[in-house]
């Protein structure tokens, strides 16, 4: 009997020395990236997601109805289908893509989000826990709105830490995600690819994905014909798609954080403003 005790005790000891040791969010890991693409693109199906199914990598689409109608460039209820199959995020960028960083305006966002929500069942594609700003506009009572509906995290763009001066001006990158400061439904973008960026800027950005901090990349087209100040040309993005391959990065969707973030939530001073800060008083 004591030695039968003896031999369990021993195979536990073996087990806790050998067992990788459970990650928590202090304990993010280096290289880290979400890669999200927003507005229902007709390359999101043609081009984007079999490159990245082909490389083993996650993503979230948010996708919206505003310009749906358009079906030469933009995606069907059915290829939105098709990208949930292939095992990707499909999330909420609302059905009017209007503007929700106001109270009024937020007043309207609950009845928007559950409109897109019933066409996404309609087409077979779970009820979406992730949620993109339109225009990368936020308010407080628009965070409310999403707490309250069950959205578990937000993408907001790089602002305000980069003003809209500053990308005009010259091509800037945005702040890395960090969980001890930044909340689950206000996650900032890094990044958000334009014309002007190349394979090295791509490259300086994803840089940032260490010490703890996740690089969040908010694509749109790529390319883009009906948006060309967010078109994106497809070969820097499939050698910067070689680039993460090759260098280890782990690649996944807005909805995989869950992992990485710590019990409680940070108090982001966000949560109380909004952006662009001049709309309040509208």
């Amino acid at each position: 009997m004591k030695q039968r005790l003896w031999i369990c005790w021993l195979g536990l000891l073996i087990y806790l020395i050998s067992a990788p040791p459970a990650l928590h969010a202090s304990e993010t890991p280096d290289k880290l990236v979400v890669l999200t693409f927003d507005d229902a693109v007709k390359s999101h199906r043609t081009f984007v997601a079999p490159l990245l199914q082909e490389l083993g990598f996650g993503a979230t689409f948010f996708v919206t109805q505003r310009w749906m109608r358009d079906r030469e460039n933009f995606l069907t209820w059915q290829e939105i289908a098709e990208i949930h199959a292939m095992g990707f995020e499909i999330g909420n960028h609302t059905w009017t893509h209007e503007f929700f960083s106001t109270p009024r305006a937020a007043a309207n966002l609950a009845p928007d989000l559950a409109q897109l929500e019933s066409a996404l069942q309609k087409a077979g594609v779970p009820e979406p826990v992730s949620f993109a700003y339109p225009a990368n506009r936020f308010g407080p009572e628009a965070v409310s709105v999403l707490g309250r509906r069950g959205y578990r995290f937000a993408r907001r763009g790089l602002q305000p830490e980069i003003s809209l001066e500053q990308m005009s001006e010259q091509v800037r990158i945005g702040p890395a995600f960090d969980p001890t400061v930044h909340h689950r439904l206000l996650i900032p973008s890094t990044a958000v690819p334009d014309p002007r960026w190349t394979l090295d800027l791509l490259q300086q950005a994803v840089a940032k994905a260490r010490q703890g901090k996740i690089v969040v990349f908010q694509f749109h087209g790529v390319p883009d014909p009906v948006h060309p100040w967010v078109d994106f040309d497809p070969d820097t993005f499939r050698a910067f798609m070689a680039f993460l391959k090759k260098n280890e990065f782990r690649v996944i969707a807005l909805r995989d954080l869950e992992e990485y973030l710590p019990a409680s939530a940070p108090p982001d001073r966000l949560l109380h403003e909004r952006w662009p800060a001049e709309e309040k008083s509208r």
